[in-house]
C-alpha cells in the first residue's frame, strides 16, 4: 500500500517565535519589529466552552473606528494641498499606502488585547494557528503585496489631482460603502465557490485552506493566483461594476470603501469570540432576512470547510443565503449571546 507523504510547504507548524533568533531572517523581524503577531505568547488567553455565552459587539463602534482612522490621511492631505500645494500623483501614492499600513497595523495591535480580553471562537479545542515556519516570508511577500497593489490601482484608476478631499460626496459614502461591500461579495462569492468546486482554480486557493484557525496575518495567506484576484482583481471589477450603475466612486468615496473592507477582511480572521456583524451600513436591512456575515461565518469556512464548504461570502452572506450555502452558527447562534458584557474594540 503506497505511503502518502504530506507536501512540507503544507505544515501550519508554526515554533519560529521561540526560535534562536540568529536563525530568523529579514521576514522575522519585519513581523517581530512591526509587533503584529496575534497573541503575547507569554500572556495568558481566555477559554471558553461552546455553551458560554458570546459578548455582543455593537456595531457603532466598528463604524466609528473605520471612519475616524480612513479620516486622518484625507484631513493630512487637504492641509498639505492648503498650506505646501497639490501633490505629485506618486506622493499621493506613498501617502496613502503608508496610511493603509499604519492603519492595518493598529487594528492587528487592538485585535490582539482585545483577543486576550475573551478569547477565540473554537478556543476549547484549538488555539488559533500562528504564522507557520515555513510561510513566514509568504506571508510578509502578501502583506507588502496589500499595502503596494491597491492604493497603486486606486490612485492610477480613480486620482484626480484636481479634487481635493474637500470634494468628496458625503452624501453618496452611505450609499456606496454598503453597496460595493454587496458587489464585492458577489464577484468574490462567483470566485471563491468556484475555487473550491473545481479542480483547476483549488490549486491557488487549497494553500488559504491550510489554517482552520486564522488569525489577522494569514488573511491573504495564499498562492499567487488567488493572491492578485483578491487584491487586485476583485476590488478592480467591484469599481467597474459600480460605476456602471452610476456610482461617482471618486478616489476619496473608494479610499472608504476600502477601508470598510479590509478592516472587515483582517476582522474576519481574528476568531475573536464576539458577536461582530461584518461593518456595514445596511446591516439592520441586512439582518431582516438573515443576510448578515457575523465573525463566526468566515471562521466556520475555514475551520469545517475544505473543498467542499459553505459561508463563501467574506462581507455578507446575500450571496450565500441566496444560493444555500450557509451554516449554521456554532457558538454564535441567537440563544447563546450576551448583551450585557459586550466586547468593545477601542479606538487606540
Amino acid at each position: 500500500m503506497a505511503t502518502i507523504t504530506r507536501n512540507p510547504l503544507d505544515s501550519m507548524k508554526s515554533t519560529w517565535r521561540s526560535w534562536d533568533r540568529t536563525q530568523w531572517n529579514a521576514a522575522h523581524w519585519l513581523i517581530e519589529t512591526l509587533n503584529i503577531h496575534h497573541i503575547d505568547l507569554d500572556k495568558e488567553v481566555p477559554v471558553h466552552q461552546k455553551t458560554d455565552k458570546v459578548p455582543y459587539a455593537p456595531e457603532l463602534q466598528f463604524h466609528r473606528w473605520v471612519l475616524i482612522h480612513a479620516s486622518i490621511p484625507l484631513i493630512i492631505h487637504q492641509l498639505y494641498i492648503n498650506y505646501i500645494g497639490q501633490p505629485s500623483a506618486l506622493l499621493v501614492f506613498i501617502f496613502y499606502s503608508l496610511s493603509l499600513e499604519l492603519i492595518a497595523i493598529h487594528e492587528v495591535h487592538v485585535l490582539r488585547r482585545v483577543g486576550h480580553k475573551i478569547g477565540f471562537f473554537d478556543g476549547d479545542k484549538h488555539p488559533r494557528d500562528g504564522v507557520p515556519d515555513v510561510g513566514v516570508r509568504k506571508t510578509v511577500q502578501t502583506l507588502l503585496s496589500v499595502i503596494f497593489l491597491r492604493p497603486m490601482a486606486t490612485v492610477i484608476i480613480s486620482y484626480r489631482a484636481d479634487e481635493p478631499p474637500s470634494s468628496i460626496r458625503w452624501f453618496w459614502l452611505i450609499f456606496e460603502t454598503g453597496v460595493y461591500a454587496v458587489v464585492l461579495d458577489f464577484w468574490y462569492y462567483l470566485f471563491h465557490r468556484s475555487a473550491h468546486e473545481t479542480e483547476l482554480l483549488w490549486q491557488f486557493h487549497r494553500r488559504h485552506h491550510l489554517t482552520k484557525h486564522p488569525n489577522p496575518l494569514l488573511t491573504a495567506y495564499a498562492d499567487l493566483v488567488q493572491e492578485f484576484f483578491d487584491l487586485v482583481g476583485t476590488p478592480l471589477i467591484t469599481y467597474g461594476t459600480m460605476k456602471l450603475m452610476g456610482f461617482p466612486m471618486g478616489f476619496y468615496e473608494w479610499w472608504f470603501c476600502q477601508q470598510y473592507i479590509i478592516f472587515t477582511e483582517i476582522l474576519g480572521h481574528s476568531g475573536l469570540r464576539m458577536i461582530a456583524t461584518a461593518v456595514n451600513p445596511w446591516t439592520s436591512f441586512l439582518r431582516l432576512f438573515d443576510m448578515e456575515l457575523l465573525l463566526e461565518d468566515h471562521d466556520l469556512h475555514h475551520r469545517k470547510g475544505w473543498k467542499s464548504s459553505y459561508n463563501y461570502g467574506k462581507q455578507t452572506r446575500v450571496w450565500d443565503r441566496l444560493f444555500n450555502t450557509c451554516t449554521t452558527r456554532i457558538e454564535g447562534h441567537r440563544d447563546n449571546i450576551d448583551y450585557v458584557n459586550t466586547a468593545e474594540i477601542p479606538l487606540h
